[in-house]
């Protein structure tokens, strides 16, 4: 694409139909896009766009489009082709920092994001200015411009927060700190002094806060991993002047908004973070400054409001107090009663309390609730902090601290039982203390694992909990309810069994609750309730159990999917409810089979609907896990019924695939390899007429497709070769053509080999006779190229398997018309060396079998110059069977990137219930390698007497021979 103006004109109104909600308007142009994103110039025909541009949609549209773009091509693969040619990523770095400097805010965030994402790539090697370019900018005085270096600088540096210790990333700091602290240090003094100096100018203060809250997450990013030489020097100046911070009040920053945090509790609230590393990593060094940072922290919490715009800054220092609590080193600040009694009462107390802000969260952003109580997400939430602080308390003062709480908790019942409709809220708070006190050690999978045992955790939820689920109206205090039903999730592990099936007909009951939290709640209980192991690892309640509830719970599960919700907000919801169809599948088993039609339709209608804008992963994944199961199990009570499963959903799977709908394309893939493996005869000809559309080079362009599409071609060829063979013989080469393609790249051989393996084990000889020759050429070329040990390991499986279906002569035939001798070269440098690092049971038998038939059944190894290499293939094979795996991997395999690493693909998600059984090809030959090599050895022996014995009484070392020795006794059988 040139630099044209008419080039410009074609994406600005593609980019303007980007944003149109009609998605027969909205797709092709984005459909566009992607076709030219591979050009040359797309790029930097965005960048002179979100430049020149007179409209400002567009501008930011194209800003958007460009960091996305960014993120999706800057990583240079190995093995894949270079998104981005080489001038524009010069041209790019070239231009980006000064355009983003000069952008307004809006903008200048998505350009800050993409230098972030090209700097992790690129700096500091490949960008090494980018850093000096940046430092160069704190000399404008213009603190637009600073807050553009700031921005990026904390987008590019906050991953250091996140990134596991190495010497590459300790250089890369250094580097940072070498060239960015004197004058980060120098840019807060400078900027604390014009704070002072415009202290009455409202607008100056707003641009100068915005560089201190940026300032203060840098210190904490660069401050992170280690604690550099050069802040611990200057450890006086930044703490003296984050102590002011905490302690400035000035009226023209403080906001009238009840919601949003205001620029000073932005900053306070990072400086508590700063002080808790401090207090938690750096503690020695911090001392000197800890008490005055306590005591600031301590006012602030005692003088700060109930406003929601607080919550941020009362979470974190709240947080602080916690972290501080939990250090040996400074329990003397917190042994005195009244100390605790104060903590208890003016801070922990009033931040558990159900506020109105709370209350309309519950009621109308459900959504946002259930992810901040239910899932962890409310590290921000006062709550939370708060019930941390009860922990950190707990650690070193458990007895008072229990001891004071139980009479809040106590006053608090009290108070509710006056006037239940109008104290609710108490109860609520006690609810949340006894949660707190109680929990020592939490988990997701498992609840609570640790508890304080001065808390009875049983008769708290006979006399306070289960009165609530009890009551005739579900929909009754919902609040309450909700709380209610997590605490039998959190305490699922404490309260006894019975109490726990007593619940379960009153959490279903309450799967109809009109409330989108308490029918989610109740849904996500019942999910981690079916879960739960007893002994033996049996599911803790069982199918028989449950049976008298099948059918209500099916009705409640799906009532709950149709019950009216945002469309914000109903796929949590959903999500979770769908978790605990798939859970309760699972434990009912053949109990379902009679609702299964009635499923499906639903589950079905719901694909077909959801299929049209699929934005919520979790809810799509437990759809199609649903499906899965019960398909399993109807089809393991009915094979016949795969038909009925196939008829109802290869309609909606028709409409996916041919609206494209990416996010489900990969799921449809494993639903089919499911279903096409669930028939016993022939292929039906709905799935042939399928086939040659699989072989599409754009289906594998996804790096999401492509586990799932070698899955179905796998079922494909191991329930249909002779069909493809003989009604699609013109489709083998393209076939081969997908293993061509995936075998080059390091990322997917793997999945190459998959296929392979498939073709060979079940494609009849004659139909691929054609191609075994130049399959062995590209499989050397890659050896050649690009050997890593995942290559190696997989060439040796295929080739021990072609060994095993096709004869070890053929094998040595094939190695030899490739090249004379070659299958001497590959003996001796392939198999022998490195056949220990072959892993897996399966993987391991088929080698084992193969190399039994080169030794046995390969003429050329006992009469020309192969027969020296008989004695090491043999002791490799005993090495095989006793020794442990080699699973060493050169140095410079052990940092190989995330999309290189097989299991692990962006866009696809395993479905557990879709899972593949372990194929073993040689399990109806060989049951046991071992006797197997004793017997073919046996056979061997009786063919040539003598020979064998002889070479294995000069050359077999002592401890093999032994191991042979017995393997002949288990087989008994002797060599003659």
């Amino acid at each position: 694409m040139e630099l044209s103006d008419a080039n410009l004109q074609t994406l600005t109104e593609y980019l303007k139909k980007t944003l149109d909600p009609d998605p027969a308007i909205r797709r092709p142009a984005e459909k566009f896009l992607e076709s030219v994103e591979g050009s040359q110039n797309y790029p930097l025909l965005l960048l002179t766009l979100l430049e020149k541009s007179q409209e400002n949609v567009i501008k930011v549209c194209a800003s958007v489009t460009f960091k996305n773009y960014i993120k999706r091509n800057w990583r240079i693969v190995e093995d894949e082709p270079n998104k981005i040619c080489e001038s524009d990523r010069i041209a790019i770095k070239a231009n980006i920092v000064p355009l983003m400097l000069s952008s307004p805010e809006q903008i200048q965030k998505q350009l800050s994001d993409a230098i972030s994402i090209i700097g992790r790539e690129d700096f500091p090697q490949k960008w090494p200015d980018l850093l000096t370019e940046m430092v160069n900018r704190f000399q404008s005085g213009d603190f637009h411009v600073i807050n553009g270096v700031l921005r990026t600088a904390h987008s590019l540096f906050k991953r250091y927060r996140h990134e596991f210790k190495s010497n590459e990333l300790w250089t890369e700091i250094k580097l940072v700190l070498d060239a960015f602290a004197l004058p980060l240090t120098n840019l807060f003094k400078a900027t604390i002094e014009l704070c002072s100096t415009h202290a009455n100018d409202a607008s100056a203060l707003k641009v100068l806060f915005s560089s201190l809250i940026l300032i203060a997450k840098l210190f904490y990013s660069l401050n992170f991993q280690d604690l550099p030489e050069f802040f611990e020097d200057n450890m006086e100046t930044w703490m003296t002047n984050f102590h002011s911070l905490l302690t400035l009040d000035n009226k023209l920053l403080q906001t009238d908004d009840e919601e949003e945090a205001g620029l000073l509790e932005l900053l306070k609230s990072q400086i508590c973070d700063n002080a808790a590393l401090y207090a938690q990593k750096y503690d020695e060094e911090f001392q000197p400054y800890l008490p005055r940072f306590v005591t600031a922290i301590w006012n602030l919490l005692v003088t700060t409001g109930q406003e929601v715009k607080y919550d941020l800054l009362v979470s974190n220092a709240i947080q602080f107090l916690a972290s501080v609590c939990e250090r040996p080193h400074y329990k003397h600040l917190f042994e005195d009663q009244n100390t605790l009694t104060s903590i208890c009462e003016k801070v922990i107390v009033p931040n558990m309390e159900f506020r109105a802000a709370d209350e309309e969260a519950f009621e109308d952003n459900s959504e946002e609730y259930i992810r901040r109580d239910l899932e962890g997400s409310d590290i921000d939430t006062r709550r939370r902090a708060a019930c941390d602080l009860v922990r950190g308390l707990c650690k070193f003062f458990e007895g008072p601290v229990t001891g004071i709480f139980s009479g809040y908790v106590n006053s608090m019942l009290q108070e509710y039982a006056k006037n239940p409709s109008v104290n609710w809220k108490h109860k609520d708070a006690a609810i949340y203390l006894v949660t707190s006190l109680a929990s020592k050690a939490q988990t997701q999978k498992h609840g609570i694992t640790q508890a304080n045992e001065l808390v009875n955790l049983t008769e708290f939820f006979v006399n306070h909990i289960q009165p609530d689920l009890k009551s005739a109206t579900v929909n009754e205090f919902p609040v309450l309810k909700a709380d209610g039903i997590k605490y039998i999730m959190i305490f699922r592990n404490q309260v006894p069994k019975e109490q726990l099936l007593v619940s379960i007909p009153l959490l279903i009951n309450h799967l109809q609750a009109e409330s989108i939290v308490v029918h989610t709640y109740a849904a996500h209980a019942l999910e981690r309730l079916f879960t739960m192991r007893g002994t033996n690892n049996a599911t803790l309640i069982t199918a028989a159990e449950m049976a008298p509830f099948v059918e209500v719970l099916l009705t409640n599960l799906f009532k709950a999917l149709t019950l009216p919700g945002s469309s914000e907000n109903e796929y949590i919801m959903k999500g979770k409810c769908l978790m605990t169809i798939m859970r309760s599948f699972s434990l009912l088993q053949e109990s379902i089979i009679p609702y299964i039609p009635s499923v499906i339709t639903q589950l079905t209608q719901k694909l077909l609907a959801v299929s049209k804008n699929p934005s919520k992963p979790h809810f799509n994944h437990y759809m199609f896990e649903s499906i899965c199961l019960s398909i399993r199990i109807t089809c393991k009570a009915n094979p016949e019924a795969v038909g009925s499963f196939e008829e109802a959903l290869f309609l909606v799977f028709t409409e996916i695939l041919q609206n494209d709908v990416q996010e489900f394309i990969p799921y449809v893939f494993q639903v089919m390899s499911l279903l096409l493996e669930m028939h016993k005869n022939e292929i039906p000809s709905s799935y042939m007429a399928l086939f040659p559309h699989l072989l599409q080079p754009v289906l594998w362009e996804r790096t999401g497709n492509i586990p799932p599409l070698v899955r179905l071609l796998q079922a494909y060829l191991e329930r249909g070769a002779s069909t493809i063979a003989s009604a699609a013989a013109d489709k083998i080469p393209g076939l081969l053509g997908v293993f061509q393609k995936l075998i080059a790249s390091k990322a997917n051989d793997h999945q190459g080999f998959y296929l392979l393996n498939s073709i060979i084990e079940h494609m009849p000889p004659e139909s691929v006779d054609q191609y075994r020759k130049q399959i062995f050429i590209l499989l050397f070329q890659r050896l050649q190229n690009s050997k890593t040990t995942k290559f190696i390991k997989s060439f040796l499986v295929f080739i021990n398997l072609y060994c095993v279906r096709y004869g070890a002569l053929a094998l040595q035939e094939i190695f030899d018309s490739i090249q004379p001798k070659m299958f001497g070269m590959v003996l001796e440098k392939i198999i022998i060396p490195e056949i220990q690092k072959v892993s897996g049971q399966v993987e391991k038998k088929i080698c084992a079998v193969g190399i039994t038939k080169i030794l046995t059944e390969c003429p050329p190894m006992m009469d020309t110059e192969y027969t020296k290499l008989w004695i090491p293939l043999l002791q490799a094979l005993i090495g095989l069977f006793e020794l442990p795996e080699d699973d060493t991997i050169p140095d410079e395999e052990h940092f190989i990137d995330i999309e290189d690493t097989p299991g692990y693909q962006t866009a696809f998600s395993q479905l557990a219930f879709a899972g593949k059984k372990e194929h073993d090809p040689v399990g109806q030959m060989v049951n046991n390698p071992r006797i197997h090599l004793a017997q073919s050895l046996h056979k061997l022996s009786t063919a040539c007497p003598g020979r064998v014995l002889s070479m294995l009484s000069t050359s077999l070392n002592a401890e093999a021979l032994q191991y042979l020795q017995g393997y002949l006794q288990a087989a008994s059988v002797s060599l003659l």
